[in-house]
């Protein structure tokens, strides 16, 4: 495995639908070609951010077909393989391997509230089923179960492809934790945009970002000062894009990046029923949020 492959910015890629909310492969195509010409580093794709839960098992797997042809070998492909069954998520992840996915994201079980013990042996389990190098991926806020560090721990040391978590958590505490603890140092992803910088700065090895769908040139820039020492710059763009974090409250997730990639001339369309548009007063606060940095991500452009 060449896991040095996988570092820096990759939009946590929302999945495009069409105004009756069909899946838009063709959309697909337009939006990983403009991440890709703004330099993201690589494409996370069927998670959270992309609705996964909302799509059946023949369109998950159609959307990972689609993006690796899209994407057609120019960054790694992240996939979100999880699945509301174990059945599911085995044919899923054994389909990632198959169409070239570059490596595979476990989401824990969600709804089902497994212990740690039981958490370990799903994750070994599946890892076991697959070739690909594996990050869990840990996200409490949304699925009520989180992944401790002495979790990633066991599921390292049992199985050789895991190599490291996507942590949507929020807690710094723990995230830190994950790269010290484990025998094989983990790589670490972060999920959650206003800790990026932290969690680089601590030794993480970039983010799959949901604000990346929306200002992929300042992620890029933003990982790039990081890594090179200019942290006050650095610092200067994860503040200037702290506020489209905090307006996720605006409405119902995933609905706020939806609406500011259309704000931003990206649009991936509406989010799936039962997550309704945002009203006019939310829109209004939102577009003042994203014209209040989109000169930013401009300005890079040129």
């Amino acid at each position: 495995m060449n896991l040095q492959r996988f570092h820096g910015m990759s939009p946590a890629l929302a999945t495009p639908f069409t105004a009756t909310e069909a899946l838009d492969l063709d959309r697909l195509d337009v939006l990983i070609d403009g991440y890709l010409s703004c330099g993201v580093h690589g494409i996370s794709v069927a998670g959270s951010q992309g609705e996964f839960f909302a799509l059946d098992e023949a369109e998950h797997i159609a959307l990972l077909e689609r993006c690796v042809e899209a994407v057609d070998g120019r960054v790694p492909v992240v996939a979100g393989c999880g699945r509301s069954n174990l059945t599911e998520t085995r044919r899923v992840l054994a389909a990632a391997e198959k169409i070239g996915i570059d490596m595979a994201m476990l989401i824990t079980p969600y709804f089902a509230q497994p212990s740690q013990t039981e958490l370990a042996a799903h994750f070994v389990g599946l890892a076991g089923e697959t070739r690909l190098p594996v990050v869990l991926y840990n996200n409490p806020p949304r699925t009520s179960v989180n992944v401790a560090p002495q979790t990633l721990v066991s599921v390292m040391d049992a199985a050789q492809n895991v190599v490291g978590i996507k942590d949507s958590a929020g807690d710094m505490t723990q995230s830190i934790e994950y790269l010290v603890s484990t025998n094989r140092r983990a790589m670490l992803f972060s999920g959650r945009d206003t800790l990026t910088l932290s969690m680089v700065l601590s030794g993480g090895h970039g983010a799959v970002s949901p604000a990346c769908n929306v200002f992929p040139r300042l992620l890029v820039r933003l990982y790039g000062t990081a890594v090179s020492g200019d942290l006050a710059e650095a610092q200067r763009i994860s503040d200037l894009l702290a506020p489209l974090r905090a307006a996720w409250v605006l409405g119902s997730f995933p609905v706020v990046i939806k609406e500011a990639m259309t704000m931003a001339g990206r649009s991936a369309g509406p989010a799936r029923a039962p997550i309704s548009p945002l009203g006019a007063e939310a829109r209004a606060k939102l577009k003042s949020v994203v014209e209040a940095i989109m000169p930013e991500e401009e300005a890079l452009a040129s």
